[in-house]
């Protein structure tokens, strides 16, 4: 049998027994939508920006030429960001499609940014993806997450959500939190907290972006496609530079916080820590090399903990065993997976 496709198989049949724990996690967000004019524009590569006849959906092209991206019209005191992604399918090594928000090209050197990143792909792996969260050009300090998908995202939608407030931040993908940051005093300016813009890209990363740049980007297979729908942007916008003075935007703020997806249920907590324990295999909070002292967001849970080694990166001999003949083929061939893509 194609080794690939059985890889394909014993992923599909993973994420199957995980489906009904995620998405018994919450209904889906109530969110309104916009068409692409009334709220973002062309970033660069425009002619690589298509829109549909309809203007709720675009999609960004990567050629041999140049990638793509759009950009919000305004940027936002804290806000929340959306929309259906699908990614680009069969091989898509070295690609990077990023869903982020930022605020670098007025900030230079303080610059904050909360990320998605999607890492591109070899046929029969599990895709891989990123968060990262910037406050202040804390850069030097970054609060990176890596995780494997429970799914295929080339085959449909999905949606994918950064809630940022003045107290949390809250990374979703469709109604299940993968992840949150709650504001501390001591985290000081390394919490986001000026005006940014939302942002969406797909680009040429062949020099780190899968397996460590081992594999590049083949133009064999372009136009590499990454398709978004259903945008949504919910936030104050405001003039970055007033803003710093102004607290205009407290009422939206309320909005913002008040809003079915700015909470966590029980349900959603329990999916999230499940998530965490069963697809992240990188956390800054755990690299104690980078480290020692966990930074002060971090919740150490020890269930996790085992987990990793001192670098934030997966153990693998303490991975769980598993006792019958199959089982175990199937945990041999994910550990040979993730060792191979460190």
């Amino acid at each position: 049998m194609d080794i690939s496709r059985s890889l394909s198989k014993r992923i599909s049949f993973f994420s199957l027994l995980f489906l009904p724990l995620f998405y018994a996690a919450h209904a889906e967000f109530n969110i309104a939508t916009i068409p692409f004019n009334k709220g973002y524009y062309p970033l660069f590569g425009d002619n690589n920006v298509v829109r549909s006849s309809d203007d709720k959906s675009v999609n960004l092209v990567l050629n041999q030429y140049t990638g793509s991206g759009f950009k919000s019209s305004d940027l936002y005191n804290h806000g929340f960001f959306s929309a259906k992604i699908k990614l680009p399918s069969d091989y898509t090594a070295g690609i990077v499609v990023a869903f982020y928000t930022s605020n670098g090209d007025i900030f230079e050197k303080t610059h904050d940014e909360l990320d998605f990143e999607f890492l591109g792909n070899i046929r029969g792996k599990r895709w891989r993806f990123q968060t990262n969260v910037y406050g202040n050009g804390s850069t030097s300090r970054g609060r990176e997450e890596r995780y494997y998908l429970w799914f295929d995202p080339s085959k449909e939608f999905h949606r994918y959500s950064i809630l940022w407030t003045n107290n949390n931040i809250i990374f979703y993908i469709d109604e299940v939190p993968i992840r949150e940051i709650v504001r501390s005093e001591a985290m000081g300016g390394d919490f986001p907290s000026k005006p940014m813009s939302l942002y969406a890209t797909i680009w040429d990363a062949s020099n780190w972006a899968t397996s460590g740049g081992k594999y590049k980007v083949n133009y064999k297979y372009s136009p590499f496609v990454a398709k978004f729908t259903d945008l949504a942007l919910h936030g104050c916008a405001v003039d970055p530079i007033q803003e710093v003075l102004s607290t205009s935007c407290s009422q939206k703020d309320d909005q913002l916080e008040s809003a079915d997806y700015a909470s966590i249920s029980p349900k959603q907590r329990s999916a999230m820590k499940k998530f965490r324990q069963k697809y992240m295999y990188y956390s800054y909070c755990y690299d104690i090399i980078r480290y020692p002292i966990a930074p002060p967001e971090c919740v150490i849970d020890p269930v996790e903990r085992r987990q990793f080694k001192d670098t934030g990166r997966l153990d693998f001999s303490v991975r769980r065993h598993r006792h019958d003949k199959s089982k175990g083929q199937v945990s041999r061939m994910r550990t040979y997976e993730d060792q191979d893509e460190d």
